[in-house]
């Protein structure tokens, strides 16, 4: 935005009133560009301009209610103000119905539009803001990984890199930050890309039959149906010591142990891991880690990425509109303060699940009209902020409610009188985690 306030296109016939009003524009601390008629200033405001007009609604060749329809045709978000003799306040009105943002009346007070245009130069810049990450987030519909940091743009280069490279890779990182996007995104830009990601669920495993399952030397289930393509080992540090021996062997021989003869097995294989601080150093066996650690890739967590959580917020919304079949909210005040405070400690995933409760307008202050929470009632700051951590704590618990209590430190008496008293479906909330 230019100036102290932002920029004010003045569109008032008057000489002398232009004159005035951008004198108070201007000390107030706003950029003013004044036009004396309708016909110019349409020719200085496109659908990228970065600030908000006020005109003046009656005025020679065309009217003050033409040009806001013709600037509401190019760019729907962008504030107008009416300055109308009282002659022409039901025009007014009927204007505000159809999008523009407020009228005064003249004589009007000065303090009015000043506050008028304040109140409209921060919806501007929401607009605009949420316009731009909508912008280099869906630039970013391919983008396998969104972000500017540097951590991730070092993670994009090395996707071509290794892509083609027939070596093992072991991707370490808290738990939804993305290690499978990333292991998926090494497997699509490769030859492999022609054969199956076929991806094992390592702490799912619970006992021997679902072993011999995943280590069968016919069919297209388990291993062998990874065949010339990935064999994708999630969570490989919560596997068993006996099912991790058997890896071993067979990433050691690339083969599988038929009833008769070894059956060959051509595989890459991507295996996932807590970072080693949060495993302990026992447990992946060192065979196993020897093996799969040729390549290492670190997924950061979004604390230490904080200038990718707007720009992946504004990704995962559009993907979750199209999902949901809905609308995309403009973004609020409130919900760009909690995308700068939170720490989203479920990371990625925690990110998506309050992108679709903003989509379904489950947020507080998700939906049009919300406020910052500086000028809200403190109770309503209070409900928000306690209706936003028992939210997030769910999330972050994959929907374990007994984790979330114990993750909230609060009883659970006071868990579920908080749930009743601010209105949250445990069950909806459950089903998106």
């Amino acid at each position: 935005m230019s100036g102290a306030g932002g920029r004010v296109a003045l569109v008032e016939d008057d000489d002398d009133l232009r004159a005035s009003t951008a004198q108070l524009l201007t000390l107030a601390g706003f950029d003013v560009v004044a036009f004396p008629a309708a016909p110019p200033a349409l020719l200085a405001i496109d659908a990228d301009f970065e600030g908000i007009v006020v005109t003046d609604v009656r005025m020679p060749h065309m009217s003050g209610i033409e040009l806001f329809r013709t600037l509401r045709e190019r760019d729907p978000t962008l504030p107008v103000v009416l300055v109308t003799g009282h002659a022409d306040v039901e025009t007014a009105v009927d204007a505000i119905k159809n999008g523009a943002w407020d009228f005064l009346s003249k004589p009007f007070d000065p303090d009015a539009l000043i506050a008028a245009a304040t109140r409209a130069m921060a919806a501007r810049a929401l607009a605009l803001d949420n316009r731009r990450l909508r912008a280099e987030a869906a630039g970013g519909e391919d983008m396998v990984l969104v972000g500017r940091s540097p951590a991730i743009a070092r993670l994009r280069e090395m996707i071509p890199v290794l892509a083609d490279a027939d070596i093992d890779l072991l991707i370490e990182g808290e738990t939804g930050t993305g290690k499978e996007l990333l292991a998926r995104a090494i497997h699509r830009a490769g030859r492999r890309a022609r054969h199956r990601f076929v991806a094992i669920a390592c702490a799912a495993l619970p006992g021997p039959a679902i072993e011999d399952e995943l280590f069968a030397s016919v069919g297209d289930r388990g291993i062998v149906g990874a065949q010339r393509g990935t064999l994708f080992l999630d969570d490989i540090d919560q596997a068993s010591r006996g099912l991790q021996g058997r890896l071993t062997q067979v990433i050691e021989d690339r083969a599988i142990r038929g009833p008769r003869d070894a059956v060959p097995v051509d595989i890459r294989v991507i295996a996932t891991a807590a970072e080693e601080a949060q495993r302990g150093p026992d447990a992946i066996a060192p065979a196993l880690l020897y093996r799969l650690a040729a390549v290492r890739l670190r997924m950061p967590p979004l604390r230490e990425r904080r200038d990718d959580v707007p720009l992946l917020f504004a990704h995962l919304v559009d993907q979750s509109a199209k999902r949901l079949r809905r609308e995309v909210p403009p973004l609020t005040h409130g919900a760009r303060d909690l995308l700068a405070r939170h720490d989203w400690p479920g990371n990625v995933r925690e990110l998506a699940h309050f992108a679709d409760r903003f989509v379904l307008r489950l947020e507080g202050d998700g939906g049009e009209g919300g406020g910052s929470d500086a000028t809200r009632p403190l109770p309503e700051r209070i409900a928000a902020f306690e209706r936003e951590a028992i939210l997030s704590a769910i999330a972050a618990t994959g929907g374990e409610i007994g984790a979330a209590i114990e993750r909230l430190g609060i009883p659970r008496k006071t868990f579920y009188y908080k749930v009743q008293r601010l209105g949250i479906d445990l069950k909806s909330v459950r089903g998106q985690s």
